[in-house]
């Protein structure tokens, strides 16, 4: 995970995503840099959007945030919506009282 955090970094600071750059940002973090890793990331990463993979991440995390969200309203809807019927009710209960 590490290893992605580097290159996200480097992308934000538009810096190069090599070895080298990776490797100095997991040093500076105290971690024991693995050469394989490293490469295989960069490998990885040669084809890949970074700004698109972010962004459908976020929007993909997102998502089940606003799940909650729309049951909650919905469920809010509901019970006005019988409140609503419940006063239409009393109401002509109150007129052939």
């Amino acid at each position: 995970m590490e290893y992605i955090y580097a290159a996200m970094i480097l992308h934000s600071a538009e810096k190069d995503i090599n070895e080298e750059n990776v490797k100095s940002i997991i040093e500076a973090a105290g971690i024991e840099a693995d050469e394989a890793r490293i490469k295989a990331l960069i490998a990885a990463l040669e084809d890949v959007d970074i700004d698109e993979a972010m962004e459908t991440t976020a929007m993909a995390a997102a998502a089940p945030a606003a799940a909650p969200a729309a049951a909650e309203a919905a469920e809010e809807e509901e019970e006005e919506e019988e409140a609503s019927e419940e006063a239409a009710a009393a109401g002509l209960g109150a007129l052939f009282g």
